[in-house]
């Protein structure tokens, strides 16, 4: 039975793209926001959704961790996709004519070598897909697009350069979400856990906090600490674990945890992407 994932964007983006590479077997559904994205998983219109987290160059996405606790959704996998930023121009385009470049702000700020060396103008549009597909209807030789090659082939845009990227290990990484929580072991690698969790009002609570994970051998991959309601003194912290909640380093762990949390809700338990080591 085919599927449907649902991501932020248009057709063409890089969240595109992550759901063609994990799931290249399902439809995918474009929607203007990620709160649009969650809501069409929630209402059963898509069976996932693809959200990114995360950018190796830039940090964690804008937002996204606020949403990810109160989405009613559950992580069941992770996707890494590698960030390859393409030059696209119109039909028969030559690099020498490009006198400037149209993308997302962050992927003109990665590319600022090529463009330089070239003498590219950079023009900031709303997102990477979307100004291909404006270069594309402005059949303007003069003007080009970064993207992914993906776009180029969705708007019929030529490849002018590739892999034009200042950084070339930057890299995405995504979570496939839907409602039900899967706790099963699933793949032949090391499982992942998510949560979150508010640290008691207490001196050195934190501290106190993680040291279960030190003392039981659990592995804390990131840990991200967010302000709850707009208040200083509400802290919420986001952490990925290496390991599955029923493994008894885990268990004990987390249960030392609690004595310290107010609160601690997990998000999902998923295979870890063989991927996450390289």
């Amino acid at each position: 039975m085919v599927k449907r994932i649902a991501f932020q964007g248009e057709l063409g983006a890089y969240s595109h793209q992550a759901c063609r590479e994990a799931r290249p077997n399902d439809e995918v559904m474009p929607c203007a926001t990620f709160e649009d994205a969650i809501t069409a998983v929630k209402s059963g219109e898509a069976d996932l959704a693809m959200l990114p987290v995360e950018n190796s160059t830039y940090g964690r996405v804008a937002d996204i961790h606020y949403l990810l606790p109160e989405s009613g959704l559950h992580i069941v996998d992770e996707a890494f996709v590698r960030v390859r930023i393409t030059l696209l121009g119109t039909k028969g385009t030559k690099l020498a004519q490009v006198k400037s470049a149209m993308s997302h702000s962050m992927l003109l700020g990665q590319c600022r070598s090529f463009l330089t060396e070239h003498g590219i103008q950079r023009i900031t549009g709303a997102d990477t897909a979307g100004s291909a597909r404006e270069i594309a209807e402005r059949n303007d030789p003069e003007q080009a697009a970064l993207a992914s090659e993906l776009a180029g082939e969705i708007y019929g845009l030529d490849v002018l350069a590739k892999d034009i990227e200042d950084e070339g290990t930057n890299t995405t990484r995504f979570l496939l979400m839907r409602p039900a929580i899967d706790l099963t072991r699933r793949g032949s690698g090391k499982m992942m856990t998510t949560f979150v969790f508010r640290v008691r009002n207490i001196p050195a609570a934190l501290y106190k906090a993680m040291g279960g994970f030190a003392t039981n051998g659990v592995n804390m991959t990131k840990l991200e600490s967010y302000m709850v309601g707009g208040h200083f003194t509400a802290t919420q912290f986001y952490a990925d674990i290496e390991g599955h909640p029923e493994d008894d380093n885990v268990r004990l762990a987390l249960e030392e945890l609690s004595y310290f949390t107010d609160h601690l809700k997990i998000l999902g338990v998923y295979p870890a992407s063989p991927r996450r080591d390289g």
